[in-house]
């Protein structure tokens, strides 16, 4: 059976044992910590939308973005037979 599903989890070593334990229809990936965070420049909330964050990417992690966003679209167009896009990506 072919690989149906994404688990994204923080370190390598548990990416290693998780994958062993779901067996092949698990495709488990590594972000090596954190992925998005809040600009350390300015307040990073919008005070006048609900204080909806916004968030940006970690300097250094946009190719292991890219990867995950990669890795998540084939899985979708597998379970939906046509890609989509997560909600804020």
């Amino acid at each position: 059976m072919g690989k149906n599903h994404l688990v994204i989890v923080e370190s390598p070593s548990k990416a290693k044992t998780i994958g062993k334990y779901l067996g092949n229809d698990y495709v488990v990936k590594a972000s090596m910590g954190h992925l998005r965070d809040l600009p350390k420049s300015k307040m990073g909330v919008d005070l006048e939308h609900d204080f909806t964050p916004q968030y940006q990417a970690v300097r250094g992690k946009e190719d292991l973005i890219k990867e995950l966003k990669k890795a998540s679209n084939i899985w979708q167009r597998t379970l939906t037979g046509r890609a989509k896009r997560f909600p804020g990506t």
